[in-house]
């Protein structure tokens, strides 16, 4: 005589078909990804991190001459990538610079030993009083890009790029388009494309180097002006939420000339 399980069996029964179902559409589904995330520069742990300072009207001067006296203390530790002073673009008398690191570990022993060398403190703390507002971010290197060195001395302009939530995997691939349309034609010399980890999240950070302000403009102009262009930046822009830039002159202490 055959025995019908019972109701609580049957209810097992059926959920544990309705998770195998789950777990399978799940499996089968198809991932989102975007190249602009994820890639073998991200997984080796290394990220740069941006320093602003707005420095007090009067002591510009005073603040890079210290800091061109004395910067090789610092250096000692870890790799100045860049030293710039803002030329254009929002608040003045503002200097912009990057770090660069191996991990996070790496950070915490560096910033460890800098706090103990003396003579480093000795220089910093009255540089603090040059000082009205500072900012810092910790941004990857995308990984469809290497961090490049212009041959020759010039300036820099960073564009900074406040994307919609939803991250790269949303918005990756098209701004990816957009800056290599800029590239391949040689309107522009990319330096490099950093993405915010810490700070304001969806931001991207696109460092150009140009021979000067004015090749630069004209660069510009012409970009405008190719369709080729025009068509990615369209795509692009339908993520973004706003975007700012500004005109960077390399310090004579700065490694990125």
């Amino acid at each position: 005589m055959a025995v019908l399980p019972s109701t609580r069996s049957r209810a097992m029964l059926a959920l544990r078909s309705g998770l195998t179902r789950a777990l399978a559409a799940r499996t089968l589904a198809p991932q989102v990804y975007s190249s602009f995330a994820t890639g073998p520069r991200q997984y080796d742990g290394t990220f740069y991190e941006f320093h602003t300072y707005c420095l007090k009207p009067s002591k510009m001067n005073e603040f890079l001459e210290n800091a061109k006296k004395y910067m090789h203390l610092r250096t000692a530790y870890s790799e100045l990538v860049g030293f710039w002073s803002v030329e254009f673009g929002g608040q003045m008398n503002k200097v912009f610079h990057i770090w660069k690191y191996d991990n996070f570990a790496h950070q915490t022993e560096i910033r460890k030993a800098v706090a103990k060398d003396k003579e480093w403190q000795q220089i910093i703390v009255p540089n603090l009083a040059l000082i009205d507002e500072q900012e810092n971010e910790i941004t990857y290197l995308v990984p469809w890009c290497k961090l490049e060195k212009p041959a020759r001395e010039g300036v820099y302009e960073l564009a900074i790029f406040q994307m919609k939530p939803g991250g790269p995997a949303l918005w990756g691939d098209a701004f990816k388009r957009a800056i290599n349309a800029h590239v391949d034609l040689g309107y522009s010399k990319l330096v490099g494309v950093f993405h915010t980890e810490y700070g304001a999240l969806n931001r991207v950070h696109v460092l150009w180097w140009n021979e000067s302000a004015d090749s630069r403009a004209a660069g510009r102009h012409q970009s405008h002006e190719d369709p080729r262009v025009v068509a990615a930046v369209r795509e692009s822009v339908n993520y973004l939420v706003s975007q700012q830039n500004m005109f960077l002159i390399p310090t004579p202490f700065s490694p990125l000339k």
